[in-house]
């Protein structure tokens, strides 16, 4: 099995997907019921580094935390993100990528997930879902307000093409404090315009089903999760981040029903270039280890690279 840049991933991953079926609504036919029962329409998943995915089925695309400019915040660095770093939003980047969106999924409010979403909604014309902090701080960076729908979980929301229901998430946290960068939130009123990446506080984290192509796919931003919002979930195929406590992944893969295929997302250096190969930040080992445990396939892809499901 071979993965071009660009290219169509096929063989064990699809076998796979279509193995898990019965679990996931994409069932085997039975004698009483046609094959076509079991077709559905290919889903093509291209990254864009970090945990910004386009995800496409027929005419359908949706997006998530398209973040593409990329700009340096030492954030892998042993002295860590400086907090005074510039936000930066480049249409010349991102119109190299971009050309259509239904919907974009914010997961939260960090400087590597928000900053290009304002521009993309404009340019797509795309819904926006996020909660009360993420939309109010897309105001403040000027998104166009009609195209912004708050969530805050439980949410279960049908498009044209594809549904989205909306969990809520926690964002992971480490250290011996069990700390993440920015916190906060920024309710009610709308804050001034965010100038450096400190001012993009976290806001609370959401996780999203996507359900397009007759495929169901688990959208998690970082390594940390709600365990009674995903108890018992149902799905396909999950975009799962590296890092957080130990073994926060084993605990996601035993709350979850036992889940066929698991790609790596968040897990590259985010101060590289896109245009190059994805530089792993540390994580990948064991987020792999933890996958290959349970019996399912564990998949990574390239930058800009795309798997076809």
């Amino acid at each position: 099995m071979t993965v071009s840049r660009r290219g169509v991933l096929r063989g064990a991953a699809v076998a796979a997907v279509g193995a898990a079926g019965t679990a996931a609504g994409v069932r085997a036919a039975t004698a009483d019921e046609p094959a076509a029962a079991t077709q559905r329409e290919p889903v093509e998943l291209t990254w864009w580094g970090n945990h910004a995915w386009q995800i496409r089925s027929g005419e359908s695309v949706v997006l998530t935390d398209p973040w593409l400019t990329r700009f340096v915040t030492g954030t892998y660095t042993p002295e860590g993100a400086d907090e005074t770093t510039r936000i930066v939003s480049k249409p010349s980047v991102i119109d190299k990528y971009v050309t259509k969106a239904d919907a974009i999924l914010v997961h939260h409010g960090h400087y590597d997930h928000l900053p290009d979403v304002p521009y993309v909604a404009r340019r797509t014309k795309a819904t926006v879902l996020g909660n009360e902090t993420h939309l109010n701080l897309l105001r403040a960076m000027r998104a166009p307000g009609d195209q912004l729908t708050q969530v805050v979980g439980g949410e279960y929301l049908p498009f044209k093409g594809f549904t989205v229901e909306v969990f809520r998430s926690l964002h992971s946290c480490g250290g011996e404090r069990h700390q993440f960068a920015f916190p906060g939130t920024r309710p009610a009123v709308v804050p001034p315009k965010p100038r450096t990446i400190a001012d993009l506080v976290e806001g609370g984290t959401l996780a999203y089903v996507l359900t397009i192509g007759g495929l169901r796919i688990l959208s998690l931003s970082t390594a940390g999760f709600d365990p009674v919002a995903l108890k018992d979930l149902e799905v396909d195929v999950v975009l799962a981040a590296p890092g957080g406590e130990p073994g926060v992944t084993d605990r996601l893969l035993k709350t979850i029903k036992p889940v066929p295929l698991v790609i790596a997302t968040h897990w590259d250096d985010f101060d590289k270039p896109l245009d190059e190969p994805a530089e792993d930040w540390g994580g990948l080992a064991k987020l792999q280890a933890s996958v290959l445990a349970t019996g399912a396939e564990f998949r990574k892809v390239e930058h800009l690279e795309s798997i076809t499901l």
